[in-house]
């Protein structure tokens, strides 16, 4: 059996998924069952000054008959004093030693209330610290949360303080509410943290109904927009993990965050660069049990791969990835389906005739009967047909041999320079 345990910037864990603040990590009982269930760490649901929170604060999206595809909420910070969750964190932490408890944090951005809140929190034992420079909703308003993350020389100052204070390592939790994500998470280094979380949540309005015309959810009629999560952003949240993770001036830890739902997610996770993990919304969904999947689903997985330490995963895809202008122009592959497999349902040729290439024909044997053929000439391998096939292995993707490789890079250099001899792309 593979090691499951981290040391994320010098926090111990004794497995890489934590629950992400946010409403499970709201209370000690909550952590408590949590840790008992078998999550590796918690960061507690964020403190700062007194709030008041609304009714009718979250919204699911379904899609396709699947359940919370995507997940929106309006909620703020804890409303519950802070000498409450002190208390309960001291008695937390003191009850599970080796898992390791997060104290998120969000106040104005001012040094001495920076320097206050760390040392206040600090003083009951917490494992680290996570800045909140990414709630989207209401505090933002107030110069918080997102208001400070999408501005990096905000996000550098703000951790600067909190590092003053602080003898425990510091996380930013950074904004996907931002043009380039990398500007800000290079702000955080330069401001000395010891790693940075992301993603936070995406401005979003779930929708509107369609009887009454009120945004979903409302209250008292009146919407506003929120926070949006779960499976619908883990795209988002996993390029924006790979696109620090390859940026050399990021030279710190990434918790990953966003859509994580089961062990394959965090797998992605990782090795795109993720040395930790954090969830929120499937733990929403289906309750603190589900961690049981994921450390035996990471756990086999490991097995198989004849990996002795999760670790080993970390950043194994991050070279893999790169811009576009350093893509291969000259590779080819091709669509080719398996008439043996294939349902005749005709979505591959719809899909191509109507909205691609117009190269998958239907053509009739001699016996009258029909089926469907690529042409591959025509063929140029976007996986379209592939994709909205609803068989496993009905189309296959096959890469075809093709010329010398060439980048976009590479094919602009030798228009600028033709005696490098490299052929052009026709």
């Amino acid at each position: 059996m593979a090691d499951l345990s981290i040391n994320f910037a010098g926090i111990k864990s004794p497995n890489p998924f934590w629950l992400a603040s946010a409403p499970p990590t709201n209370s000690g009982y909550q952590v408590q069952r949590a840790f008992e269930a078998g999550w590796g760490g918690a960061v507690w649901k964020t403190l700062g000054e007194p709030i008041l929170n609304i009714s009718s604060r979250f919204a699911g999206t379904h899609f396709n008959g699947q359940r919370v595809a995507g997940f929106n909420n309006t909620e703020l910070i804890t409303d519950r004093p802070l000498e409450v969750n002190l208390k309960e964190i001291y008695e937390t932490k003191k009850r599970f030693p080796n898992n390791p408890i997060i104290a998120s944090l969000m106040v104005e951005p001012e040094q001495e209330k920076w320097h206050e809140i760390v040392k206040r929190v600090e003083a009951v034992g917490v494992d680290g610290f996570e800045l909140n420079f990414g709630c989207p909703h209401g505090m933002a308003e107030r110069g918080m949360g997102a208001a400070s993350g999408q501005v990096p020389e905000l996000v550098e100052k703000q951790t600067m303080w909190a590092k003053e204070a602080a003898e425990s390592p510091v996380i930013v939790k950074l904004t996907p509410n931002i043009t380039d994500i990398t500007a800000t998470a290079y702000a955080a280094v330069q401001g000395g943290a010891d790693a940075i979380s992301m993603i936070n949540t995406i401005n979003s309005l779930a929708g509107v109904d369609l009887d009454t015309w009120n945004t979903i959810p409302h209250v008292a009629g009146k919407g506003a927009h929120g926070g949006y999560c779960g499976p619908a952003v883990k795209p988002i949240a996993l390029n924006m993990v790979a696109e620090c993770a390859r940026n050399s001036t990021i030279n710190v830890p990434i918790s990953g965050i966003g859509g994580i739902s089961d062990w394959r997610d965090a797998v992605e996770f990782m090795l795109m660069g993720a040395g930790g993990l954090q969830v929120c919304t499937a733990a929403m969904h289906h309750g603190f049990s589900i961690v049981e999947d994921m450390v035996e689903g990471l756990n086999n997985y490991l097995d198989d791969k004849g990996l002795a330490s999760v670790g080993d995963l970390v950043g194994k895809s991050v070279p893999k990835y790169s811009d576009w202008g350093d893509l291969d122009l000259n590779y080819k592959s091709v669509a080719r389906i398996n008439t043996d497999t294939c349902i005749n349902c005709n979505k591959c040729h719809i899909a191509c005739e109507d909205t691609a290439h117009q190269c998958i024909d239907m053509l009739k044997a001699k016996d009258g009967t029909k089926y469907l053929q690529v042409n591959e000439d025509d063929c140029v391998g976007c996986n379209l047909c592939s994709i909205v096939c609803p068989v496993d292995g009905a189309i296959d993707m096959i890469e075809i041999p093709s010329d010398e490789p060439m980048t976009w890079k590479e094919r602009e250099a030798a228009i600028k320079e033709p005696s490098c001899g490299i052929s052009l792309v026709k």
